[in-house]
């Protein structure tokens, strides 16, 4: 399914380049792949994986324009200088010099304005940003084996580990710099933990540190007690020094085939292809969670691939943006490369702070220039404190999200439409 939309793009890239003028052409194409790729994103729930413009993560200063049109922004002018380079490589020693010309111009004036915004918005927000306020956050990385972190003998020793990572935050040689929020990641708490006996321990470390924990965990609500009928969650929990818990977030973005089964009322038939599916209910992006100065929107898992779960947390409020990840499942293969990158693009975005914590990794905190602060390995155990900029600036890109990508496919098709109708022109 996901190399359909490459198919898509290849056939359409063939008829524009032999449809319109190089000037067109190279600019449709890079419209064409946006529109693919937030129609990817977007689609059967959605899998916004691997777009090129993440490939510049690295690179904040490059990404800065991305608070204008989102990260579909950058992967547009990375297409377009690339769509540059080829028409360059096909009409070498032939051709006319104004089929070169024109499309270079063009590209070159786009790329001056990115860059003259883009060394603005950087040199006005690192001015302003040093004088925000801020948060000191403290993240747990437990790195529990997925093997045995749901044995209920084990549950004892997975919390007694977070427990002494988060105590190693409280030394005396910490001085200062001692976190009043600690974030453990998704379901480090592979427990329910209503009326667990572990929970008492949690009470106790938050206490004695006087500290605040967001951790993630099941959650579960009775429909009908009788029927023993329920509702589960997979949910983020904030835990207060005084040891209740004072907020809660439900995850509202799941995973096909992993946390539910999509269209189960009417394809009951799928349910026993996937083993051990969950069997979760969506939440809703409401009301930030509240500690402090802090309004924290949470993004549970992948949802931190997708930027408009970040904007909406941001429009209702958040000031930080906080991510619980179980990357696990990826082993040691790229992919816990590419959902980091995805998730520094989500602070450019919006504007946020945004820590990150996981389970096996990548954990870190991303400043809102995109700037990572600190980050861990993978596959090991980390702890870390930083002080977090908390920032309510609201963006172009979060007042009005997705309006960039969906004109590109609209314009993309239309031209792909001209093309088919009318062959080759000079347009």
């Amino acid at each position: 399914y996901m190399g359909l939309y490459v198919g898509f793009f290849a056939a359409g890239a063939r008829l524009l380049l032999r449809s319109f003028t190089p000037l067109t052409a190279i600019w449709t194409l890079s419209a064409l792949w946006v529109g693919l790729d937030w129609l990817r994103g977007v689609l059967f729930s959605g899998f916004p994986w691997m777009d090129p413009g993440y490939a510049l993560w690295q690179q904040p200063m490059l990404i800065q324009s991305a608070d204008l049109f989102g990260h579909h922004g950058i992967t547009f002018i990375i297409v377009l200088v690339n769509s540059l380079v080829v028409l360059f490589l096909q009409q070498k020693g032939r051709g006319r010099k104004r089929d070169r010309l024109r499309p270079t111009i063009s590209v070159l004036l786009l790329l001056l304005a990115v860059s003259a915004y883009s060394l603005a918005r950087w040199h006005n927000l690192e001015k302003d940003l040093a004088v925000a306020d801020h948060l000191a956050v403290g993240i747990v990385q437990g790195n529990i084996d997925q093997s045995v972190k749901w044995s209920p003998e084990n549950q004892g020793v997975t919390v007694e580990g977070y427990i002494q990572q988060t105590t190693s935050l409280f030394g005396p040689e910490k001085n200062g710099n001692r976190p009043t929020l600690v974030i453990w990641p998704e379901t480090s708490l592979p427990f329910y933990p209503v009326d667990h006996p572990l929970l008492g321990k949690l009470q106790g470390m938050v206490a004695q540190n006087d500290l605040a924990l967001l951790a993630g965990a099941p959650w579960y609500e009775v429909i009908d007690r009788e029927n023993r009928t329920f509702r589960f969650f997979n949910s983020a929990l904030l835990l207060a020094p005084a040891g209740d818990f004072v907020g809660r977030y439900e995850k509202s973005h799941l995973v096909p085939f992993g946390e539910y089964v999509p269209l189960k009322p009417f394809l009951p038939f799928l349910a026993p292809l996937v083993e051990s599916v969950g069997d979760f209910t969506a939440g809703k992006v409401e009301q930030p969670l509240v500690w402090q100065q802090a309004r924290i929107g949470v993004l549970i898992c992948f949802e931190s691939i997708f930027a408009d779960i970040s904007r909406k947390w941001v429009q209702a409020g958040a000031n930080v943006l906080v991510n619980l990840t179980n990357d696990a499942w990826y082993g040691k293969s790229s992919a816990p490369h590419h959902s980091l990158a995805m998730t520094v693009f989500r602070s450019v975005e919006t504007r946020r702070s945004l820590v990150r914590s996981a389970n096996t990794g990548f954990s870190g905190f991303v400043d809102p220039l995109g700037r990572m602060q600190q980050r861990s390995g993978l596959f090991e155990p980390w702890a870390a404190t930083a002080e977090v900029i908390l920032w309510d600036e609201v963006t172009f890109w979060v007042r009005y999200g997705y309006f960039f990508a969906p004109l590109c496919l609209l314009l993309a098709a239309g031209c792909v439409a001209v093309a088919l109708k009318y062959g080759r022109k000079t347009i």
